[in-house]
This record gives structure tokens, sequence and C-alpha cells, in this order.
């Protein structure tokens, strides 16, 4: 697990003046933490961890020289300016079911020839003890073939008795869909349309 540094923040300093001095505010917030304990991280240092680590992603977080087991809960990019807006941190109780997000990574994608591989689903949602979280859902798209689909019932994930699913297990993943004609057919239409008019 990365660890993230952070301190608490004052909260008469508005957010925008944080954000000019250099760090992003956030939240630090769980059932043995009375409150939410506003933070403040340097921007540099957010970057850095959350280069890999994303929703759902276990940290390590050092505050006020003490160690939490944190979560990322949420957070906000903004993409215009190209910079963290807020991170929103879950302290982990063990023994606790935490509600959290795995996010859906497809490999080999330029290893399906045929047909266009589609994504349905960018996240999963559910529910699991501090201890058997997990951040990411690896989908190798080498061996799929024309019309074939994964569905959520169908991951590991969804197999481990300690995880309990709030997506949908029907809901499909990626499929590999044929690719569409409604575009060939137009051109077919038209074509016939020239010919008709030429005659």
């Amino acid at each position: 697990m990365d660890t993230l540094q952070a301190e608490r923040r004052d909260m008469s300093v508005k957010s925008q003046k944080l954000k000019r001095e250099g760090y992003v505010p956030g939240s630090l917030f769980g059932h043995q933490i009375e409150g939410t304990v506003g933070l403040k991280i340097e921007t540099k240092e957010l970057e850095r961890v959350l280069k890999d680590n994303k929703r759902g992603s276990r940290l390590t977080l050092m505050l006020d020289g003490k160690q939490y087991n944190v979560l990322v809960k949420d957070y906000q990019y903004n993409s215009m300016k190209r910079r963290y807006d807020q991170i929103d941190l879950q302290a982990l109780v063990s023994g606790e079911m935490i509600q959290s997000v795995a996010k859906v990574e497809i490999l080999n994608r330029d290893d399906v020839k045929e047909g266009v591989l589609q994504q349905e689903l960018e996240e999963i949602s559910y529910s699991a003890m501090p201890e058997d979280l997990i951040d990411k859902v690896e989908i190798d798209a080498a061996g799929l073939k024309l019309e074939e689909k994964i569905c959520v019932g169908d991951l590991e994930m969804a197999k481990n008795p300690k995880i309990h699913l709030h997506t949908d297990p029907e809901a499909i993943v990626v499929v590999v869909a044929r690719l569409h004609k409604a575009a060939e057919e137009e051109t077919a239409s038209e074509e016939a349309g020239e010919t008709a008019a030429e005659a």
C-alpha cells in the first residue's frame, strides 16, 4: 500500500487559497472518527499517490504522527485545469463491511481481430471487509471471440463468497460486437438511389 502524507486543515482557510498555496483540500471520515477531519495535502504528493491508485484503492494515511488504513472513497479531478480539487478518504475498521468500487481494466484490446470490443462498465460496486477489498478487475480480451460477452457474474470477484456485489451480476462488462451494419446499408441505399436517378 502506498503512503499518503497529510496535514490537518484550518477550516477557516478557503479552498481556493489552499490551492494557490499548492495544497489539495480533503476529508477523512469513518465510524471511529468523530465528525469529519479536514485535510490539506501537497498537490505533488497527491498526484504521486493517485498516479497508481484510484477510487477503491487502499492507502496508508499519515496524519499528526498517526497511521490510518484508509480507502480512497472519491476525488474530484478538474480536467480543464489538470488538477485535483478534492479527495475524500474513509478510515477502515477491522470487522466492518465497507462499500467500494473496483475499476474495470481491459488487457490486450488490440488482440481482438473480429468485431468491436465494447466496454459497458467502467467499475463494479460491491461490499467487503477491509482485508478483502480490491481496487481493480482485469479482463484479458485476447481470447474473446465475435459476439462473446463477459458479465459481472462471470468475474472472479463474483465467485468470492467474501465479496457482496451491488452491481447486477447479469450486467454486461464487455462484449465483442459485430461491426454496425447501418452504415453499410445506408451506403447501399444511397448508391441505389443514385442509380435510379441516373436512369
